[in-house]
């Protein structure tokens, strides 16, 4: 992993600086702006202001931590520069929250706690509300901090799971939705390191093992496109534009397989009239995919401005609704200030601090080609429709993580077993010369044709020589303390967002009670 960016050790510098006084400028303006549009209201709008402040440093925690898993891949892969990605999914985010976020908003995350339990004690639910918000924001900039993707979707279940708790006692929270994320701690990261070493292993197998890599990439790389915009589409109109459009999911289905094939065409075509612009390589091959990871990594990042904005202005809209209107509602409208604040501090935290969380998506969990970044940001989405018609959880953080891991893990256990076997050929063929020769010259695919033939010749190794074999030579090509230190944050967001928030929640009691 020699070709990797070092993990960036924490240090004081000007920069710093900086961005601190960047986020601070921009929340003193969400309070200047708050202020002055509702410091007259009738209700004492305190909480209004210091929940309009908070939900602007939840959105900058968001996108600091959460926007790496949609642009990390293709950044890492030198799809694209850092700057060039930071500005497309600020504008990409921005657009998601704003065009396609919705009007209205659930104010419970999950159904995790029933809001009816607060009826007549309007006070009460706005403490929860807000001490949810500010402690799913520490977590998560605690994370990011770390170096540590997390879900920011499980960070503010669990503020308002812990908040409601130490409000109304364990019976508040409904277990069965506790259940399902304790599930999609293991469903997201297998799914999406299942589903994106299987495309590698698909890509390897078709094109990267054979001896004509340029004419099966002309006949293979299409459908790879083509089945991209597929799921793309789909998965946009399912999950992007619902708050728009709702669309049905085999309708979504068919308009998405024709925009599939329509890409299809055009890239068959396009790679059918350059027949001298790839080079017979792997790295030729590797930049068919440049364009369709950046095509990628916008279509996530505007998707997920439309949906995560939610968990920034959900509390917040529900804050507003009660100290407005004197009612507690289980999904509250969404003012049009509201989304601003969301959106423009998804941008903002993405722009100050969104930086480290993408290098370590990109580059220090594994080295990401664009091959290998292609097949995980279509696991993502092939992933989230699959599990979203089945009924399952899953974490779009979690799945492209699994994905990076899954792609490191397979390249692992495909070098131990070539470099295995290659040790075995030439012990077992030492004489044979020209049997070694030809099996040095041959490609992969190749390789098992000239084994098949000359196996008779020799007896294979016993398996448990065969596994000591491929123990031995098998590379570390993923960061094992990148691994664990991810694992624990995910098993801890939901119980330390949690217990964040009940003393959160405690402490304002104490204050204002």
């Amino acid at each position: 992993m020699s070709d990797q960016i070092p993990a960036q050790q924490p240090k004081f510098a000007l920069t710093d600086v900086a961005r601190l006084l960047g986020a601070i400028l921009f929340l003193a303006l969400i309070y200047v702006f708050v202020q002055q549009q509702f410091g007259g209201l009738s209700t004492d709008p305190a909480f209004l202001i210091f929940a309009s402040v908070v939900g602007g440093y939840m959105a900058m925690n968001i996108g600091a931590n959460d926007v790496a898993n949609n642009v990390g891949p293709a950044v890492g892969s030198g799809a694209m520069g850092l700057g060039a990605a930071i500005i497309i999914a600020f504008i990409a985010e921005a657009a998601g929250a704003l065009i396609a976020g919705g009007d209205v908003v659930s104010t419970i995350k999950g159904g995790i706690i029933d809001p009816g339990y607060f009826e007549g004690d309007l006070q009460t639910f706005v403490w929860v509300m807000a001490a949810a918000l500010l402690a799913a924001a520490l977590w998560l900039n605690l994370a990011t901090y770390i170096g540590a993707p997390v879900s920011t979707t499980h960070s503010i279940v669990g503020g308002v799971m812990g908040a409601g708790i130490a409000a109304g006692g364990w019976a508040i929270a409904d277990w069965s939705v506790v259940g399902k994320i304790v599930a999609s701690w293991v469903i997201s990261p297998a799914m999406g390191g299942g589903i994106a070493a299987l495309t590698l292993y698909f890509v390897k197998r078709t094109v990267l093992y054979q001896s004509d890599i340029e004419g099966s990439a002309k006949r293979i790389v299409p459908l790879l496109v083509g089945f991209m915009a597929w799921s793309f589409s789909t998965y946009l109109i399912l999950k992007g534009l619902k708050k728009i459009i709702k669309i049905e999911f085999i309708p979504a289905l068919g308009i998405g397989f024709l925009i599939g094939l329509v890409v299809f065409a055009i890239t068959a075509a396009l790679l059918r009239r350059a027949p001298k612009a790839r080079k017979n390589t792997k790295k030729g091959v590797d930049h068919l995919f440049m364009i369709p990871l950046i095509v990628a990594a916008t279509l996530l990042s505007f998707a997920h401005g439309a949906n995560d904005v939610a968990n920034a202005v959900g509390p917040l809209a529900a804050i507003n609704t009660a100290v407005q209107s004197g009612e507690i509602a289980s999904k509250a409208g969404i003012p049009i200030w509201i989304m601003l604040i969301g959106a423009a501090g998804i941008a903002v935290g993405l722009a100050l601090y969104g930086p480290k969380l993408i290098r370590t998506v990109g580059s220090e969990i594994t080295t990401l080609n664009m091959t290998r970044a292609f097949c995980v940001a279509l696991a993502a989405a092939i992933t989230v429709i699959i599990a979203s018609q089945l009924g399952l959880p899953v974490s779009s953080t979690h799945i492209t993580i699994g994905g990076i891991f899954g792609i490191g893990f397979l390249r692992e256990a495909l070098t131990a077993r070539e470099k295995a076997r290659d040790v075995w050929v030439s012990q077992a063929f030492a004489t044979a010369t020209d049997f070694t020769a030809r099996y040095e010259a041959a490609v992969l695919n190749e390789r098992r044709g000239l084994l098949r033939e000359f196996g008779k010749q020799t007896s294979g190794p016993s398996a448990k020589d065969w596994r000591a074999m491929k123990k031995k030579h098998r590379p570390r090509l993923v960061e094992r303390n990148l691994l664990m230190k991810i694992v624990a944050a995910w098993v801890l967001t939901v119980p330390l967002a949690g217990l964040l928030s009940a003393i959160v929640f405690y402490i304002m009691r104490a204050l204002f009670g």
